[in-house]
């Protein structure tokens, strides 16, 4: 089986990358955590959310904590899913090189 065949377009990009890889190790993360973790402006973060948002890959809260607005990223579990098999393709290419 080709491993090639099993990359996730959605995932070519190093952001969505680390979007993702951080969803995989925290139940939630909110917008200024991710963009200070990636050191990406607000408009490059948020327009790559809105890709994996519209994949379904993860999910949006918005809230409050006092007056200021608060939103927050999980990954759902078609996101988790599609990850790791993408994550599996890669390991799988670089093992086949070895």
């Amino acid at each position: 089986m080709n491993p090639i065949l099993h990359l996730n377009k959605v995932f070519d990009n190093r952001i969505r990358l680390g979007i993702m890889s951080a969803l995989m190790v925290n139940d939630a993360i909110n917008f200024n955590d991710l963009k200070e973790l990636l050191q990406i402006t607000d408009g490059n973060l948020a327009s790559h959310i809105k890709g994996l948002e519209e994949s379904a890959y993860l999910k949006v809260q918005k809230g409050f904590i006092g007056r200021k607005t608060n939103t927050t990223y999980a990954i759902t579990p078609e996101g988790e899913r599609a990850f790791k098999q993408h994550i599996a393709a890669l390991e799988q290419m670089i093992n086949s090189t070895k």
